[in-house]
């Protein structure tokens, strides 16, 4: 009897082999490659963007809660007023003589300190 052989499988490069380990391996790679740089761009992302936006979140929560009555305060909308009441969400701002205003708290942007008077050397 005659011997029947099997054609060679070739891979659509002209390479011989049929595409067992070598085909796996080389998807994986391209996985890899393709998810390498998107990890980078994330972990640059939480660096630069998501971690200093908390630290300033987290800074500026503790300045409204540190606010109580008698503070001179700055809000987002550039007023400079004292704090005469404070309420869960609110406060009341005196930004004149008998001029009150109620603000969310989160419109205060920061905590007025009051600076100490200078006095001037006389020679």
């Amino acid at each position: 009897m005659a011997e029947q052989t099997t054609p060679a499988v070739t891979n659509p490069c002209g390479a011989p082999g049929g595409g067992g380990e070598n085909g796996a391996s080389g998807g994986m790679q391209g996985i890899t490659g393709m998810l390498l740089p998107l990890a980078i761009f994330v972990l640059v992302f939480y660096f630069f963007i998501i971690r200093p936006q908390r630290k300033r979140q987290k800074q500026h929560d503790t300045l409204l809660s540190g606010i109580s009555r008698g503070d001179q305060v700055i809000t987002i909308g550039g007023f400079f007023g004292t704090v005469r009441e404070v309420r869960d969400d609110t406060f009341q701002i005196e930004i004149a003589d008998g001029v009150k205003v109620r603000v969310l708290k989160s419109a205060v942007q920061t905590k007025r300190v009051s600076q100490p008077a200078v006095e001037e050397k006389k020679d």
